[in-house]
């Protein structure tokens, strides 16, 4: 029994060892890496829509219809498009304005579609950043912009720029939809809140206007195998709560206050760009789902995204835009570094058991 023992721990020193080490691997390229520039970093992709709904109709046409119908309504399809350009030429040569105008004209009507998934520190803030600042090169108030937004939440500060990131498109008035198909809380709803309709699925998750914070102690722990630990601070509130030191009531009060105070923000926050909500009613950190959401007034509708884009598809040009990293070597070794960090971690949990 003694030498299982010491294997075990043998064991989970080496695996401890073959981690700080991959860590100290990762963390060093990572940096070499980032000091190299971001000059080549991405692409941006824009892909039309309404192209793909038409592939997925030519398909069904293909497999369902004889070849001669396929072969006729292909024919009409091609010469009603012919049509239409031919009439928008026309149009575009009998106005009389200015180029500005002009061409104002020609570009107007369309749908922009941007996808958010957000983790907790909404990781992709950056990628929208792009996304949003690429569409306000060409967008107006005739057109809309439509985010697909799935995230349960995460850090404040993260989800407000990514909320301040659409207000960038509000600011400029051209209309916003934000549509949720499984879940939009906390700093996920703080981004929908954004939108001039917000739209989600019948059991989309919707809503937890709230703040919390969750903040390990082992003092007491540390206390009675002798170890003492020294919290020194200059400002009296530069540490409310900790994690080793020993808390007090005096910063427990003020750790509460900061989070009420957060939550006053998120409320009016929401409040601006949602006057019609009770938010005494809704502010609770509560969420609901779909059908009662709308009930509560915290969405305007129901409905997917596929739903929504393939209707819009009907009357507008919708182009989707995304903004594609390039995929490097290095990203691949950090990959299975980090493969390798997930695995070394989950043998120190079956050890710990």
């Amino acid at each position: 029994m003694t030498y299982l023992f010491e294997y075990l721990t043998f064991l989970a020193e080496t695996v401890t060892v073959v981690v700080a080490v991959l860590i100290i691997l990762s963390t060093l390229i990572s940096a070499g890496f980032k000091q190299q520039g971001d000059k080549d970093s991405g692409h941006l992709h824009v892909e039309k829509m309404n192209d793909g709904v038409r592939g997925l109709r030519h398909a069904m046409e293909n497999g369902l219809l004889p070849a001669e119908a396929v072969k006729k309504r292909h024919k009409q399809e091609a010469k009603l498009d012919s049509r239409a350009e031919k009439q928008l030429t026309q149009t575009l040569k009998k106005k009389n304005t200015d180029a500005t105008e002009k061409e104002e004209d020609e570009t107007s009507g369309r749908a922009f579609v941007l996808r958010f998934d957000g983790d907790v520190r909404a990781s992709n803030v950056e990628r929208l950043r792009l996304e949003v600042s690429a569409i306000l090169t060409m967008a107006n108030h005739k057109d809309e912009v439509v985010v697909c937004l799935e995230s349960p939440g995460g850090m404040v500060h993260s989800y407000g720029l990514a909320a301040s990131q659409l207000m960038r498109i509000r600011s400029k008035g051209i209309p916003l939809t934000a549509v949720v198909d499984m879940v939009a809380a906390s700093g996920g709803y703080l981004m929908a809140a954004v939108a001039n309709r917000v739209l989600a699925a019948p059991f989309a998750l919707l809503g937890s206007i709230g703040v919390v914070a969750q903040v390990p102690n082992v003092h007491r722990l540390l206390k009675k195998n002798d170890v003492d630990v020294e919290v020194i601070t200059a400002g009296k509130y530069k540490r409310t709560l900790t994690v080793l030191g020993e808390n007090t009531e005096e910063g427990r009060k003020k750790f509460t206050q900061e989070l009420e105070d957060v939550h006053d923000l998120f409320r009016e926050f929401v409040a601006q760009n949602r006057p019609e909500l009770d938010l005494e009613a809704v502010a609770t950190g509560e969420a609901w789902y779909g059908k009662r959401a709308l009930a509560m007034g915290l969405i305007d509708g129901l409905a997917t995204s596929d739903e929504y884009l393939m209707d819009l598809c009907e009357v507008r040009d919708v182009f989707e835009v995304t903004w594609v990293e390039h995929k490097k070597p290095m990203d691949k070794f950090l990959g299975k570094v980090n493969g390798l960090l997930d695995q070394a971690s989950s043998a120190l949990d079956v050890f710990r058991r």
